[in-house]
């Protein structure tokens, strides 16, 4: 059989839906300690199992002991998330147990009737944890969604019930088969759950699995603010529609490992604390981060769940990593959105912008191919996205659309222009795919 990163099992039962904890992380299966352990937990594990709602949490290797590595610690889930690895704990291998304190579950088993629906049962299937057919659980079994009006709403909502960051695109995967359970679903994209949203009826359609809608959601992406080095920066991530800091709680060369994975910036070479890159504002949407350094995103690591947090922003995190970044490099500024926004390039060892003196679409779409954000649905200029500062690098920009940076294009020279920021160009792309498979075998 084939499973996601941070697969879940369960063992030491003869009921395929109740069973002690294990999960499957960095090559080998683990238990998970049953400090804290509760129904909220047993929740998740359950809806990761498919088995149904949770009847039970038994503590104590009520279920007998495991061997071995003892993987979460402290877990700590409000019963929404879509896996066990995204709730809080104490960070993968950190615990101060012994197998006497594995922990089970009891779950009512796949065909279990489900009483609130508006819970949060919903999955994708597709090979990739953020991206798939969209399935819902209802009277006991899976079934599909149809496609009729379906919408980028739709799919936000989805995104956001399964902690899988924003929606970036709606795709057709490989069809289902049994129930359709959902058709003409209208969400206006704020609801937190799929059955919230308005639709004909659980079970009444008229369609066919050829029409089974999917999504793809952004996961978490992230991003370096305050600083002009492209791979040094205050850390902020991206969740649910909106962007946010990182608590300097725990924060060591671990966690910069990490962050430097995901951003493509090489070794970790600092772990900056105090709000060392200035500031952030808003949400802070990470604290007590714990990572091993092997994982491939910030939010795979250890922490308190997202928005769960005692920090202020004198507290934000940050990170210098040992590559300073090429000429070219390209960013988005003045947008919440990851692939809207005014078009910055580094050059010479500082940021710049655009101008939009003959800009348009083939330049927004080298722009969009360089930043890996899918295709140009717009180029807007006259500052759409606000008026950046300092240095403006390049002017009368003439791309074919082929080429593989702006720096590429004609353009009259780096730093040669009759501009003004009022005329810095923007890009709106179609999305962002950050898609991370893991797959084990066993």
């Amino acid at each position: 059989s084939f499973f996601l990163g941070n697969s879940i099992r369960l063992s030491a039962s003869d009921k395929p839906c109740s069973g002690r904890v294990e999960i499957y992380h960095n090559g080998s299966w683990g238990t998970v300690c049953d400090d804290l352990w509760d129904l909220n937990d047993a929740v998740v594990a359950c809806r990761q199992l498919d088995c149904g709602p949770a009847l039970g949490a038994p503590q104590s290797a009520h279920f007998g002991q495991g061997t071995g590595q003892i993987w979460l610690d402290d877990v700590s889930c409000s019963g929404s998330e879509s896996s066990l690895a995204v709730c809080g704990h104490r960070g993968f291998g950190t615990h101060n147990c012994g197998h006497g304190e594995d922990a089970g579950v009891i779950c009512s088993g796949k065909t279990a009737y489900i009483l609130y629906v508006h819970s949060g049962n919903v999955k994708l299937a597709g090979s990739a944890r953020c991206s798939g057919r969209v399935e819902i659980y209802n009277s006991g079994s899976w079934g599909t969604v149809c496609n009729d009006n379906w919408d980028i709403n739709d799919a936000r909502v989805v995104c956001r019930q399964l902690a899988c960051g924003t929606a970036v695109s709606l795709r057709q995967f490989a069809v289902g088969t049994g129930q359709i359970w959902l058709d003409e679903v209208a969400c206006t994209g704020n609801e937190n759950y799929l059955t919230e949203c308005s639709h004909s009826g659980f079970g009444v359609h008229n369609c066919a699995h050829s029409q089974d809608a999917g999504v793809i959601c952004s996961d978490n992406l992230i991003r370096l603010s305050g600083s002009n080095e492209p791979c040094s920066g205050r850390v902020e991530i991206y969740y649910n529609g909106v962007w946010g800091t990182v608590c300097d709680d725990g924060w060591d060369l671990n966690d910069a490992a990490v962050a430097c994975r995901q951003l493509g910036c090489g070794p970790a070479k600092e772990a900056k604390l105090s709000a060392f890159f200035g500031q952030g504002t808003g949400q802070i949407w990470l604290d007590d981060v714990a990572c091993s350094g092997s994982e491939t995103s910030l939010a795979m690591c250890g922490h308190r769940g997202f928005g769960t947090h005692n920090c202020e922003h004198h507290e934000d995190a940050g990170s210098v990593w040992s590559q300073t970044g090429p000429n070219n490099l390209i960013r988005l500024s003045g947008s919440n959105e990851p692939c809207s926004g005014r078009v910055e390039i580094y050059h010479n060892g500082v940021w710049g912008t655009v101008c939009d003196d003959l800009w348009d679409l083939n330049d927004a779409a080298v722009a969009c191919r360089q930043l890996d954000c899918g295709s140009a649905l717009g180029a807007p200029q006259s500052a759409h996205f606000g008026q950046g500062t300092g240095q403006i690098w390049l002017d009368d920009l003439v791309c074919s659309g082929n080429e593989f940076s702006l720096g590429a294009c004609g353009h009259n020279g780096f730093g040669t222009h009759n501009c003004v920021h009022g005329e810095d160009a923007g890009v709106i792309c179609s999305s962002k795919v950050v898609l991370f498979t893991f797959i084990v075998f066993f």
